[in-house]
């Protein structure tokens, strides 16, 4: 049996208050205060590993027992090969920028009033996620860093993995002379907790969901606080007739096979009908070697009917984000049709095109409206330390406040600054 602890009574109000008075004492922490907390949650993980890597393990036996998918599982749960790139990314956030205090503008006005933008934590976080233990210190470290108290809601996969995360991680903070309740962890798998949590707006300034689209529309739609959404990613390529096909074939292959239990891997490749019969086939032999498995519109499916490596696209087949290694095939007339398919299908996170004509790639990047849109690369760079952030707390699809990776100054907001010498408004 997977570990359940729904007996265990949480009271989400208390966390609250704990989490606001924690947000407060962060916000008279120094730079170099945090920087000394993340450096030691750093060594209290190395310290700690072969206890958390136990706890994980068991974890992944019951994931195991139960039927948890093992690719899916690897990719998702398994910290045994994570531990070390989780810890060294745990002190390159001690190592970037502080966002906090930063002035974005500043001006002097006629009247002799100083007024000015400067960065500010958001308060507090509410962080919703699935699977992935790794999750628990990516947001315990950014939050920290950013002068922000986090309340945080893991999947029941691996509660093990992440009690004795936290578990860890408020240690260090104990050590450090920070709040420990900057970081609290709701220690239930009932669902209840995660209604209830949706509804704390005097206490939570955002909710940040990591998962699936069944959770991000339950956020959405019961949530009274601000809700960031994004994570959920069918992503585009298309290929132009004037693309370098070697090139595109070597990024297509990244964009799939890289990690493709990820949101910014691909699913659909759109193909220009001028190159289709030249290319397709090549790319069901090339992909098909590392057990890729394709979903061909009547198109792609005419050109590609002798491979058993492809089956005709079902109904559903274009909206679906695949988490595994399948792609779907589609033949185009052109950038006008490849672009109007992006429109109906995309879910706005990642989406490019494959092009040696400048013109068409312009046009691609002025009217598709996604996260990230990329012109000869692969969609798995969109990604907070891949496009020079750091880390990240999310990838946000939708367009307020933040829209991207969620690195250190998205999980900031500002205040305005006024600075006069007696001045009253006439």
């Amino acid at each position: 049996m997977l570990i359940e602890n729904k007996t265990a009574v949480i009271n989400l109000t208390d966390m609250g208050k704990r989490a606001r008075i924690a947000a407060q004492g962060l916000a008279r922490a120094t730079t170099e205060q945090k920087n000394a907390a993340i450096l030691a949650i750093a060594d209290a993980l190395e310290a700690n590993t072969e206890s958390i890597l136990a706890a994980n393990r068991l974890d992944l036996a019951d994931a195991q027992a139960n039927g948890v998918d093992s690719s899916w599982m690897k990719d998702r749960l398994d910290l045994e090969k994570r531990m070390a790139g989780m810890i060294a990314d745990v002190r390159k956030v001690a190592n970037l920028n502080d966002p906090v205090g930063k002035v974005i503008e500043a001006r002097m006005l006629d009247n002799g009033l100083q007024v000015s933008k400067r960065r500010t934590p958001i308060g507090v976080l509410g962080v919703i996620y699935e699977a992935r233990p790794n999750v628990t210190i990516d947001v315990a470290v950014l939050t920290l860093k950013t002068g922000n108290a986090a309340i945080l809601r893991g999947g029941k996969e691996v509660m093990r993995s992440n009690l004795i995360l936290i578990e860890t991680l408020r240690g260090a903070l104990e050590a450090s002379g920070l709040p420990t309740d900057a970081v609290q962890y709701i220690e239930s798998t009932d669902r209840k907790y995660v209604g209830e949590m949706l509804k704390m707006h005097q206490y939570i300034d955002m909710i940040i969901p990591r998962g699936g689209a069944a959770l991000h529309d339950f956020c959405r739609q019961n949530s009274t606080i601000p809700v960031i959404t994004g994570g959920l990613g069918i992503c585009h390529l298309f290929v132009d007739e004037t693309a370098d096909l070697d090139a595109a074939l070597a990024i297509i292959h990244n964009a799939k096979t890289q990690r493709p239990a990820v949101c910014n891997s691909l699913d659909t490749a759109l193909v220009h009908h001028n190159i289709a019969a030249q290319f397709l086939p090549r790319v069901v032999e090339h992909l098909g070697k590392d057990g890729v498995t394709f979903r061909a519109e009547p198109r792609a499916m005419k050109i590609l009917s002798d491979s058993t490596h492809v089956q005709p696209a079902g109904e559903d087949d274009f909206d679906t984000e695949w988490m595994a290694l399948i792609l779907g095939i589609k033949v185009v007339d052109g950038l006008d049709q490849a672009m109007e398919h992006i429109h109906l299908h995309s879910t706005q996170h990642s989406d490019g095109i494959l092009t040696q004509n400048m013109d068409h790639a312009t046009r691609f990047v002025d009217e598709v409206d996604s996260a990230a849109v990329f012109v000869n690369a692969s969609t798995r760079f969109n990604d907070g330390s891949a496009l020079g952030l750091g880390a990240e707390i999310a990838v946000s699809t939708q367009k307020l406040h933040a829209r991207g990776p969620m690195a250190l100054e998205e999980l900031t907001t500002y205040k305005w600054i006024v600075i006069g010498d007696g001045h009253v408004r006439p």
